[in-house]
């Protein structure tokens, strides 16, 4: 697993189940409301001070996961994903980076094919069992509770460059 780490150069994540809790809350207009993890965020911002790139793949769209892009200066973005492979295969070409340098978090069916294509596969504790089988790591913490934050702070620190970022603060 280490050696699969030290390879990372991106972080790609799914939304729903990874970011978030995965519950979709509708409000009485019709508006989608999503809960996101204060720390994962930190987590991002960190992980992009280190130099590296991050990005969406997510099979839905919700103007919140564009206000939380915006507002964590993720690299890029793509919604409506589905098949997720495909965006996940322009991602490659857009960051100019190979398989094994990308890590990808999922936690449901369609994150499957990207799981199985990456360097570093994850899956979150509250994933269905068939993401957890092809995963190279499970975190503790479930999706929009902290499991970000968890591997990114697991790269950083397999990379040697978080107390540089913790420091720089």
């Amino acid at each position: 697993m280490k050696e699969k780490i030290k390879k990372i150069k991106v972080l790609a994540m799914d939304v729903d189940g990874v970011l978030t809790d995965g519950r979709i809350v509708i409000d009485s207009s019709g508006g989608e409301i999503k809960n996101f993890d204060v720390q994962d965020g930190f987590g991002i911002v960190f992980f992009r001070k280190a130099g590296f790139k991050t990005a969406i793949i997510t099979a839905r769209s919700a103007k919140a996961v564009t206000a939380r892009v915006k507002d964590l200066k993720i690299d890029k973005i793509y919604q409506d994903a589905y098949p997720k492979i495909d965006a996940y295969q322009k991602m490659l070409k857009g960051f100019k980076v190979q398989d094994e340098e990308v890590c990808f978090i999922g936690d449901d069916l369609p994150d499957i094919p990207v799981l199985e294509k990456v360097g570093f596969a994850v899956a979150v504790p509250n994933a269905v069992p068939e993401v957890k089988h092809v995963a190279d790591y499970i975190t503790q913490k479930h999706g929009g509770a902290g499991a970000v934050r968890e591997v990114i702070e697991l790269i950083l620190k397999m990379q040697n460059k978080w107390q540089p970022v913790v420091q720089s603060q």
